[in-house]
């Protein structure tokens, strides 16, 4: 079948139709009639070449729900219908040491979705089914789609940090991944504290869930929280002085990284030292971990705030992206 797309056609392009033909699905595949996609700054990184690995034409998208159309001869756990979600990765070995520890994301032969093929900005797509996720009734599919990346990524940030619950949590930065990040650590039992720039980010932070809300100038020092935390999270992506953070921390507190920064960092070691504490980074989650949050998601009621797009209006929501004017994840939808 030929499946129609939109794809940029160089580095920095703009999105243009695109089609091209895919066979049956083989044995471990299945087609996904697209419903929905949401739109990740990685996917603006994928379109800039910002990484060094994007290959051309490239259809972007990783962030896609959509109902199954057709499965190969040994798919079992999936059957034409079904609605389902794809987030970052394609596929892994599903051999090595760490795929058989349930984080296939940490797999050496992982594969980006839109890095070694077409992404969701389409009509369908062909994916590893065993990296398409059933999607609980209780999410919309608008919503949906974000959680395969933004949401993972904080709550595998959070999970990997050691939160639990009865904790003192911190979230740094109240955008498309610390919104998120605010309802997981809030609605599975913790006590939450937000670092912001502006007031009215403080007062969505509390709207969010957010115990408290600080609001920290460019260049000042944070003030210090009502409690020293246990797990800071950063979802910035802005080199900052990181030792009066480091500082809130608790003995054997965590600064744990899902926003990169946009400089090395520079830590000494006493402050990690005379408190146990520790510093750690993580990527989105294996199956195992994105099953459980999608689970809580419903559960819990935990769902980013999207505007909805249009699939023909891709272009003017990547720039609105770009421009981060977007509150707080851009979703295109094909119906």
């Amino acid at each position: 079948m030929k499946i129609q797309a939109l794809a940029v056609k160089k580095s920095g392009g703009i999105l243009e139709e695109y089609s091209f033909d895919v066979s049956s699905p083989k044995e471990q595949e299945c087609l996904i009639k697209v419903l929905t996609c949401g739109i990740c700054h990685s996917d603006i990184h994928m379109i800039d070449n910002d990484w060094g690995q994007s290959k051309y034409p490239l259809v972007p998208g990783h962030e896609v729900i959509g109902e199954v159309a057709e499965i190969g001869a040994q798919v079992t756990h999936l059957k034409v219908g079904d609605r389902v979600g794809v987030g970052w990765q394609r596929s892994s070995c599903l051999q090595c040491q760490d795929c058989l520890r349930g984080n296939e994301n940490l797999c050496d032969n992982n594969q980006g979705l839109i890095v070694t093929g077409p992404g969701g900005f389409a009509d369908h797509l062909m994916i590893d089914s065993r990296f398409a996720f059933p999607i609980p009734k209780g999410i919309d599919s608008k919503a949906a789609g974000p959680l395969l990346c933004g949401g993972i990524t904080v709550y595998a940030g959070l999970r990997n940090a050691g939160m639990s619950s009865g904790q003192e949590i911190g979230i740094l930065g109240i955008g498309g991944l610390g919104h998120m990040a605010v309802q997981f650590a809030k609605k599975l039992g913790n006590r939450v504290t937000v670092f912001t720039t502006s007031a009215d980010k403080a007062e969505f932070a509390e709207q969010m869930g957010a115990d408290e809300a600080i609001v920290v100038g460019k260049g000042e020092i944070p003030p210090s929280p009502s409690n020293k935390l246990n797990i800071l999270l950063s979802t910035v992506p802005v080199a900052l002085d990181w030792v009066p953070y480091i500082d809130l921390l608790d003995s054997d507190g965590t600064l744990a990284f899902v926003g990169v920064p946009d400089a090395p960092l520079t830590i000494p070691l006493f402050p990690l030292l005379m408190k146990r504490r520790r510093i750690v980074a993580s990527p989105t989650g294996g199956r195992a971990m994105i099953n459980d949050m999608l689970s809580l998601s419903e559960k819990f009621g935990i769902e980013p705030i999207v505007e909805v797009f249009a699939m023909t209006q891709a272009n003017e929501a990547m720039q609105k992206v770009r421009e981060n004017k977007v509150r707080y994840r851009a979703v295109l939808t094909n119906s």
